[in-house]
């Protein structure tokens, strides 16, 4: 009897696997076509196992649908533990932002597999992106000492001395990977602007034009080129980068912007106002273009219009804005009306305590405008006390005016305050 019992439920259990193995095979049809909803519903109909929910999360994953891709491993690894699923179910964590369940199951792996480099490398960036610098660096360097002409390796590691602001040993680790592999384009990007932050100026060059013959339309390595040009007063050297940058880097306002301050500079007044009031309307956070087609309404002599753009930029401006009330101050300077030349000259300096040129027009003007000198006076001696070495003419008027006010305070016997 127990015997006919047992032949029955292996024939029941065989029928069983048949029809499971039947529709899979359906299942597969029908998703090889693409007929992806209903290759789920039969999915779906069947008794749940491994292979059902593994079948369905890969369906979910062909379509990107990685949360029911998770959902559906999950399952498929409560009834069967396989490493193939774990990394499935891994880069579906990653896909879904949730790095920190992606390595624990890589360490799980690796931890048994300390072979298994691809894994450890995987692992190792996405230390990185959780700012697990520490663990990284620990990780990079073993994976260097198992294969060393591996520039990859490098790189990360690099990026992890960056995490932790060791700006010494990430350029090392730069140029390591740029010795391992001299074609690695993002490793010599960031060995240009380390070195342009570092002011060492040559570097930066080598590197910039190194990564530029690798990626002529690289945009970083445009800018740091530009830059560089622009600081060098380079400007028509400039032109045909910022051209090319304008076609390939259209969201950014940058090319547009240096655009006008490059032709403005050139004195193509013109072109420069073409940029500026593009810039304008691109930005309207940008300040700056209202600055300088004020200054271009300076140079045309178009008072009105400078007067309105100095005063969008005032208005709109929330960074230092003694650029722009120095710019108002000497439009009203030279339309014959001193008072409001002092007022803007005086805002100048206390936007930017720094700008000894906004200091030297308010203890000039003040000098001219005021009969009584002492308020002349004490500008003038502020001057001295903070900027007598930045401009040797205005030291030396300024010392000659000083002598004079004290000599002729002196004579009329008043006295004479700092």
């Amino acid at each position: 009897m127990k015997k006919k019992i047992l032949i029955i439920l292996l024939f029941i259990t065989i029928l069983k696997v048949e029809a499971q193995s039947s529709t899979f095979s359906v299942v597969d049809s029908l998703f090889e076509k693409g007929r992806y909803q209903l290759a789920l519903k039969e999915l779906a109909n069947m008794d749940a196992s491994f292979s059902s929910n593994y079948k369905t999360a890969t369906i979910y994953e062909s379509i990107d649908n990685y949360k029911k891709t998770a959902e559906f491993l999950e399952k498929a690894l409560e009834f069967q533990n396989d490493e193939q699923a774990k990394l499935k179910l891994a880069k579906a964590y990653q896909r879904l932002k949730k790095p920190n369940k992606s390595i624990k199951i890589y360490e799980e792996i690796t931890s048994k597999d300390s072979l298994n480099l691809v894994l450890k490398y995987q692992l190792g960036k996405l230390y990185l992106i959780t700012n697990n610098a520490t663990k990284a660096k620990k990780l990079f360097k073993k994976l260097i000492k198992k294969d060393p002409t591996n520039a990859h390796y490098s790189y990360q590691l690099a990026l992890a001395y960056a995490k932790g602001n060791d700006r010494d040993r990430m350029i090392n680790s730069f140029i390591d990977t740029f010795e391992k592999d001299t074609t690695h384009l993002k490793a010599i990007a960031h060995l240009a602007s380390s070195f342009q932050k570092l002011k060492e100026i040559d570097s930066t060059k080598l590197f910039v034009e190194k990564g530029l013959e690798l990626d002529k339309n690289h945009i970083n390595l445009n800018k740091l080129k530009i830059n560089q040009l622009y600081r060098e007063k380079k400007y028509k050297e400039s032109i045909p980068l910022l051209l090319n940058l304008d076609t390939i880097d259209k969201k950014d306002t940058y090319s547009t912007s240096m655009l006008g301050r490059t032709y403005y500079n050139l004195d193509s007044l013109e072109k420069s106002k073409k940029y500026f009031k593009k810039l304008s309307i691109l930005d309207r956070e940008n300040y700056k273009a209202f600055t300088y087609l004020g200054h271009i309404a300076m140079k045309e002599k178009k008072y009105t219009g400078a007067q309105f753009y100095y005063r969008i930029a005032t208005t709109r401006g929330k960074e230092k804005r003694d650029e722009e009330y120095f710019g108002l101050a000497t439009m009203f300077y030279e339309t014959k009306k001193p008072k409001d030349a002092l007022i803007n000259f005086e805002k100048a300096y206390k936007e930017n305590t720094r700008n000894y040129r906004a200091l030297y027009q308010l203890a000039k003007i003040s000098d001219d405008y005021y009969k009584e000198k002492k308020i002349a006076y004490r500008h003038y001696i502020k001057y001295m006390d903070n900027f007598q070495d930045k401009d040797a003419d205005m030291t030396n008027f300024i010392k000659r005016r000083i002598a004079e006010i004290k000599n002729d305070y002196f004579m009329r016997g008043e006295k004479l305050d700092r």
